[in-house]
């Protein structure tokens, strides 16, 4: 029990570590742009504080009935690349970090292959309760979390999307179709009056039933490797 609060501790302070900056006295002049980036970025932690507050306090929902945490986020809120799942899993209800089970490992991997890590990636999920017996989420909890996904998206700011799933897949780009006829293209979305690039790629636990399908996910990693370098 005290092993997964320190984790859970751990990795709050390494996430406030991300997004909130102390200010340095000094004799030299002030660097005006250093200031205006501090005011953003504080402004950006007070927007998501809101929201998760928003989220937490959803109410008659069955998701939040029978999770264990509210699993909000993970990673640099300032990074270029947001990292959107389905929704979260036994490891990632007991922690209340998405993605740090046996999927979230591989996920680090991958990233790892392209030089990224969770210091310069954002996550989220799609839902941010675990579904039940880890089901996929219904389409009706998946457009009662949309609104609020979308705000999250909106807040964040990326220049690339990584959708990870046919969940996430469905919920942004509103695409049915199969991820192996939509993975390895970029598609221009919209969301909030913010435009993305965007990107569908293989869930890790996918992954892992299917290790033979990791040869596509290298190709999409390699596009947002080669797309980063444009921004």
């Amino acid at each position: 029990m005290s092993k997964n609060i320190n984790t859970k501790l751990t990795r709050l302070i390494k996430y406030y570590s991300l997004i909130n900056h102390n200010l340095i006295f000094s004799n030299k002049s002030i660097n005006r742009y250093n200031r205006n980036q501090t005011s953003i970025k504080k402004n950006k932690t007070k927007k998501l504080e809101n929201l998760r507050e928003k989220i937490d306090k959803i109410k008659n929902c069955k998701l939040k009935e029978f999770a264990t945490n509210l699993v909000f986020s993970d990673g640099n809120p300032n990074a270029k690349i947001m990292i959107i799942g389905e929704g979260p899993g036994a490891n990632e209800d007991k922690e209340g970090f998405p993605f740090v089970g046996r999927a979230g490992q591989l996920l680090d991997k991958m990233l790892h292959a392209i030089n990224l890590s969770r210091k310069n990636v954002y996550i989220t999920n799609v839902v941010n309760y675990r579904p039940p017996e880890n089901r996929k989420p219904t389409e009706k909890e998946v457009d009662r979390y949309l609104p609020y996904l979308k705000k999250h998206i909106e807040i964040i700011g990326p220049k690339i999307i990584l959708l990870l799933g046919s969940t996430a897949m469905n919920a942004i780009l509103h695409n049915a179709d199969v991820i192996s006829k939509m993975r390895g293209k970029w598609y221009e979305i919209e969301i909030n009056n913010l435009k993305v690039n965007s990107i569908v790629s293989f869930h890790p636990a996918y992954l892992l039933r299917q290790p033979d399908q990791k040869k596509f996910s290298w190709i999409d990693l390699k596009m947002i490797r080669d797309k980063l370098k444009k921004f």
